[in-house]
């Protein structure tokens, strides 16, 4: 896993991009005008619309963008593979741990202004997040194949949920970056070992219950047969 902080943006586009997720993620998408945007990138509000038609297209560009460069990042994974199920599972959760603690603030975004999104882009990052999860879902499924699919699903929305905590952490005394990604790394493939655990005991208890039904029955034969 790269450790490293994200690269700077190169072109004036990711640039306007990248001070507008933060400028979203701070004060709110209506809380933020073109003009502050432009300011912050070093060009006036209306030079903005060379690149945009406006804050929408930005937004939208921003949310539509971040869940492509996702899916396309967990499908190049897979297609790399490794040694085992195993190792294709650890670089998933190390790419979203890398995108967890590099672009906060679009996690933030995400939260608070998805519904801001033409009805078309809102499907789209919809959908693009499905089949996301779906490619988690199969690989944790080889790893850990006892539990259910729906288990499967439900531990890969909770573990997201877990990785993408990071915009609410504070400053004061939060571990360094490299500190941080082996914490979260550590928590996620405990969540997953721990639902492959709990179906593991579930089936045990299962299989424990229907011996005792099948002793019970059998006493209860034995039983009438001797009062026969």
């Amino acid at each position: 896993m790269s450790n490293a902080p994200a690269p700077a943006p190169t072109s004036r586009r990711e640039q306007i991009l990248k001070e507008a997720a933060r400028l979203f993620a701070e004060r709110g998408f209506h809380g933020v005008g073109v003009d502050e945007i432009g300011a912050a990138v070093g060009i006036s509000g209306p030079g903005l619309y060379r690149h945009f038609a406006g804050k929408d297209a930005m937004l939208a560009e921003l949310l539509v963008g971040i869940s492509e460069r996702l899916l396309d990042g967990g499908r190049m994974r897979i297609a790399e593979g490794g040694e085992s199920p195993e190792a294709v599972l650890d670089a998933l959760i190390d790419g979203h741990i890398d995108f967890a603690l590099d672009d906060r603030p679009l996690i933030t975004v995400h939260d608070r202004e998805l519904d801001r999104l033409r009805e078309a882009d809102r499907k789209r990052v919809r959908r693009l997040q499905r089949e996301y999860v779906e490619l988690w879902v199969t690989v944790v499924r080889e790893v850990h194949p006892d539990p259910s699919e729906a288990e499967a699903r439900a531990a890969v929305h909770a573990v997201f949920g877990l990785l993408n905590s990071t915009p609410h952490l504070g400053r004061p005394g939060v571990p360094g970056r490299t500190e941080m990604a082996g914490l979260l790394r550590r928590l996620a493939l405990g969540a997953f070992g721990a639902m492959a655990d709990g179906a593991m005991a579930d089936g045990a208890m299962a299989d424990g219950t229907a011996a005792d039904g099948a002793a019970a029955d059998g006493a209860g034969a034995a039983g009438v047969a001797s009062a026969g």
